[in-house]
């Protein structure tokens, strides 16, 4: 197995709950989601600043200072009464790992959670997660189309989620085609050999999910596509944009509210606690997922990889069912890179606009998503 980054944090938080009443849920609210109450400790470095006295230098100051952070980080009112770090990564290590177990494909163990069985007649999807993510995002959907006859996998990328973290260089670059190569690896460890169907969302490596569909057309069957940057219209997110910075990319990757936000900012919800607990999970273990995905955006080619996804599955290209099965309140795409790409191919190409969902359509609203897979597949 190659060398994995266990770098410690540059800072140490105290996280917690305050003690409040249960916070009243609207039916909209009732999606999992919820806006939950926070309390926020002033510093002290910030409350000289504000007594007229210079405040001391704080590199790290970005962590609370930043907005996207101080909304998904509680702060506890009384520090001392709480758990830092460590007692949180106690608290939740064995959390979010339903249906999941390891395999070891090439050089690399993946994380992969698996429902249904091999046996069933509907197919087999595989559910492929974008960055900064992780396949936990799928839980619920896996489990119901395993309910609904289908085999399902839902591998966490390497480099994400619970799957091997190798420091670049060491056996894996986080370029384009060696994420093409360590997913065919996979398969072959899953013994997955008939065409299968995809399920894809998300930037990065989502958008790698693609490209290798059309390297690998005999081997798909059929695709949805859940809020992807699909072409050069779509915009890129302000986290990656930062993490191609020298130095400040550095520090970007190591926010370990990271992925919770990026959830958040593209969704019209918040998380609730325990599921933002599981997405910050992995970055606040180990350094390791941070410059991952710090390596991954850097080597990444956004425009490129855009420009052969809108041309490969254009008419005349690509032959095969596609619904895009898109979240209309996205805050990163909107409907119209949807519809932008259906023009490309109309006769292969539909659209089933999921109201009341965002980026990520499979966590803000599961259901709806399950009903258009149910529409395409059945």
């Amino acid at each position: 197995m190659a060398a994995t980054g266990t770098l410690p944090l540059p800072f140490s938080l105290s996280i917690s709950r305050p003690k409040r009443s249960r916070p009243s849920f609207s039916r909209t609210s009732s999606r999992r989601n919820y806006q939950r109450p926070l309390v926020f400790a002033v510093s002290e470095e910030k409350a000289s600043e504000e007594g007229g006295q210079k405040a001391s230098f704080r590199p790290f100051g970005f962590v609370t200072d930043n907005p996207s952070s101080r909304s998904a980080i509680q702060l506890p009112e009384v520090p001392a009464e709480d758990g830092n770090v460590g007692q949180m990564l106690y608290r939740i290590e064995d959390k979010g790992r339903e249906y999941g177990s390891y395999v070891k494909a090439g050089k690399f163990r993946w994380f992969v959670r698996e429902t249904g069985s091999s046996k069933t007649q509907r197919g087999t999807i595989i559910f492929v997660h974008g960055a900064p993510t992780q396949s936990y995002s799928y839980r619920v959907v896996m489990a119901q189309m395993a309910d609904l006859g289908f085999h399902c996998f839902a591998p966490d990328w390497i480099g994400f989620g619970f799957s091997d973290k190798p420091q670049p260089g060491y056996g894996f670059s986080y370029i384009e085609e060696e994420f093409h190569e360590a997913f065919d690896n996979l398969l072959e460890a899953l013994c997955i050999s008939s065409p299968v169907i995809l399920v894809i969302q998300g930037f990065l490596v989502g958008s790698y999910g693609l490209t290798w569909a059309l390297k690998n057309p005999s081997r798909v069957s059929k695709i949805t596509i859940l809020n992807s940057p699909l072409t050069v219209s779509s915009s890129i997110p302000g986290l990656f944009q930062k993490l191609r910075i020298p130095l400040f990319g550095e520090f970007t990757c190591q926010n370990a509210v990271m992925a919770e936000r990026f959830i958040e900012a593209g969704s019209p919800y918040v998380l609730k606690l325990e599921k933002a607990d599981i997405y910050r999970l992995p970055y606040l273990s180990s350094s390791g997922p941070g410059f991952a995905l710090l390596e991954a955006a850097r080597k990444a080619d956004f425009n490129g990889v855009l420009s052969r996804v809108a041309m490969g599955f254009s008419e005349g290209r690509w032959d095969k069912p596609i619904l895009l099965a898109w979240g209309v309140a996205d805050k990163y795409l909107p409907l119209s890179i949807a519809e932008e790409f259906q023009k490309g191919n109309p006769d292969i190409i539909s659209i089933k606009a999921l109201e009341g969902a965002g980026h990520m359509p499979q966590e803000d609203w599961p259901e709806k998503v399950v009903d258009a897979l149910r529409y395409f597949l059945l």
